[in-house]
């Protein structure tokens, strides 16, 4: 099975892992919501999840030695972890608070914010194009939280600063050189944000009932492996082939929440998910060109 695996090409290896990426976030959000129905604190599972993912890690940074934990770029951890957690915290609240479907939909307006900061944060050069997508992208956000109207759910706010906080996060990643290997950033991630995060949980805690533990635990096991994963997939493939395949993630998402809460998303989610989806593919495609314009050789 291994075998067949690694002789795969690159961009089926990448795509396997993303889609992987996605199923394990669903799985995750599931239990997310569970914890949260059952009266867990958002704090309380945040940090919990924190611990579990650096615990599961532990034996990879022992195979690799201390060694392999040098860097030169602790300030762009800290903020990571910063950023990382303020995204969980949104994510959980708000996973326990809207359909699965609608919050996993609202969560892919990441590289709608990612560009809008590219221009300000990165100076980078946006084209009308780029520009285009991203407002249709933003028209499909619209669409799903609906202010003004009666249907309108504060809590969406919560998906679109999960959203902002991991483009922010992203921006940041662009900066770090190739020699921050993905151990590398997933140690530090795991231990500055679990530090942050100890004292407010601590605050709130209530001692889980043995089924919430078991919540927990697959939250801490399934966060750690879907993010590694995801690593692994960029790793093995282009960006621009493997990328598409996160969005089998709202198809999972919506299995999920059928199956084990019974949502069924209206036709507004609908319409706004193919609004952003479609633009966000389009930015990545946009991206991809470019890039390998950049990179190609002279005539």
């Amino acid at each position: 099975m291994i075998a067949a695996f690694n002789a795969l090409s690159p961009n089926a290896r990448g795509s396997i892992w993303m889609a992987l990426c996605g199923l394990g976030f669903s799985v995750m959000a599931a239990f997310v919501k569970l914890a949260g129905q059952a009266g867990i604190n958002t704090f309380e599972i945040t940090f919990l999840r924190c611990l579990f993912g650096f615990l599961a890690l532990l034996p990879f940074v022992l195979s690799a030695g201390p060694r392999s934990l040098h860097t030169q770029h602790m300030k762009a951890h800290v903020w990571r972890s910063i950023l990382g957690i303020t995204a969980m915290a949104c994510a959980y609240l708000g996973i326990a608070k809207l359909e699965l479907a609608t919050y996993t939909a609202l969560s892919f307006s990441k590289p709608l914010f990612a560009v809008i900061l590219a221009v300000f944060i990165l100076k980078e050069d946006v084209r009308w194009r780029r520009w285009a997508a991203t407002l249709v992208g933003l028209l499909g956000v619209i669409v799903m939280v609906r202010p003004g109207s009666g249907a309108f759910d504060w809590w969406a706010l919560l998906a679109l600063g999960d959203a902002f906080s991991i483009a922010i996060l992203i921006t940041i990643l662009k900066r770090l050189p190739a020699s921050e290997t993905p151990l590398v950033m997933l140690f530090y991630y795991g231990i500055i944000a679990t530090a942050l995060v100890a004292p407010p949980a601590i605050w709130f805690w209530q001692w889980p009932t043995p089924l919430q533990w078991v919540y927990l635990l697959i939250i801490g096991a399934t966060g750690a492996l879907s993010q590694y994963w995801w690593i692994l997939a960029f790793k093995a493939g282009e960006a621009s082939v493997v990328a598409p395949f996160d969005y089998l993630r709202l198809l999972f998402a919506g299995v999920v929440g059928f199956l084990a809460f019974a949502e069924m998303p209206d036709r507004w989610t609908f319409l706004g998910a193919g609004l952003i989806i479609g633009s966000t593919v389009y930015i990545a495609r946009r991206e991809a060109q470019r890039r390998r314009q950049t990179v190609a050789p002279p005539p």
